[in-house]
């Protein structure tokens, strides 16, 4: 008999299933026999916009430099960064996204006998990376589909060392004010790590959301994560960061993989920090398309979750599996949610116009309507 080696494996990684990405072009093309060209994806959050241009000019001048490892301190991107948001350069982590930094964390402060808090219908790296070493997830029951943070500090315990709070969340586009994050904050116990995971947060404009940057001064037990793979544009090039006390960064660099971030990304992310207009640009397409995409599922009879990310999920009223079926078999690629514990609902990536015109036509065909 061979050895089962998931037997082996930790319990809590025998309970875990793996993450399951966006479905790409190719495969579906290969699939059903389909045009690569004539297929649209709106399943993984991506920039329809693609990189800025100037990320573009960054990597085409460090590509001379490829028989040569990275900086493994990310230096620039790091000074660039600490000058952006006002921090110092010690306060900095690099990540290979910002899922790296998610592990980072699981990796430096959770272990067997202790417990992350986290909500229901939260982002799929939480319980991969909290239960991966050992720890315990304590899901705590979503409110609206979105977090109840009052419910989340309740679940708090002695053996908490880590908390995961997404704004905006991932896959439900919800989030909370900026009285609710100061609310949560000072009662969390100062021992416990709390993550604010803002992958989507350069969405936002004017005060719609809190800066968790503003309150790193105030907690020390505050980081926030951030990625360049949503708003600015570079999804393959995984590049993430952490912000937080010099202390906390010291420790996720004692676990930190070696060269994590490659020097075509870091060199894109520099260029594509400074290229505001870019960034400007970005926000105004998603803006468009999200109440294009609203006004379309008004048009259909269906209910959504309101978002503040560049995607939007929405309620089909039945089991979404066949309708996402449909929509492949029309070459329209969203993400379906069931996982997440979302049965009747579609997550769909915020396009181009022309893109979330594809996408409805498709939907409404696929709802027999």
């Amino acid at each position: 008999m061979p050895c089962d080696f998931l037997a082996l494996a930790q319990p809590g990684v025998q309970q875990l299933s793996p993450y399951v990405p966006g479905k790409p072009v190719d495969e579906l093309a290969r699939e059903l026999d389909l045009d690569p060209a004539g297929i649209v994806k709106l399943a993984s959050n991506e920039n329809p916009l693609g990189p800025s241009p100037k990320a573009l000019l960054a990597i085409q001048a460090a590509l001379p430099e490829l028989a040569r490892y990275p900086d493994g301190n990310g230096f620039e991107l790091k000074r660039r960064l600490a000058e952006r948001y006002g921090v110092e350069l010690a306060q900095v982590t690099l990540g290979n996204g910002s899922n790296d930094i998610l592990e980072l964390v699981a990796r430096a402060y959770l272990a067997p006998g202790l417990n992350a808090v986290f909500s229901a219908h939260a982002f799929a790296v939480y319980p991969i990376a909290t239960q991966a070493v050992g720890a315990q997830s304590k899901v705590v029951p979503a409110k609206d589909w979105g977090h109840d943070l009052d419910a989340m500090l309740a679940a708090i315990d002695e053996h908490t060392r880590v908390v995961f709070i997404a704004n905006p969340n991932n896959p439900t586009g919800t989030w909370f004010d900026t009285a609710a994050l100061e609310r949560f904050l000072a009662r969390v116990p100062e021992r416990v790590l709390v993550v604010l995971d803002e992958a989507y947060i350069e969405y936002a404009t004017g005060g719609e959301l809190p800066d968790g940057v503003r309150y790193l001064a105030q907690y020390s037990n505050l980081l926030v994560s951030r990625t360049f793979s949503k708003a600015y544009g570079l999804a393959a090039l995984r590049v993430g960061y952490a912000l937080s006390s010099a202390t906390i960064a010291d420790v996720l660099n004692r676990v930190r993989q070696p060269f994590n971030v490659n020097s075509l990304a870091q060199a894109a992310a520099c260029a594509a920090l400074d290229d505001l207009d870019y960034l400007q640009r970005s926000r105004a397409l998603n803006d468009a398309g999200m109440a294009q995409l609203e006004a379309g599922f008004a048009e259909l009879g269906l209910g959504w979750i309101p978002s503040k990310g560049n995607f939007i999920a929405v309620d089909c009223g039945r089991d979404a599996g066949p309708i996402n079926q449909a929509l492949l078999r029309a070459g329209v690629i969203v993400r379906p949610v069931a996982g997440y514990g979302m049965p009747t609902f579609l997550r769909v990536t915020i396009g181009t116009e022309a893109e979330n015109r594809r996408f409805l036509q498709a939907l409404r065909e696929a709802l027999g309507q």
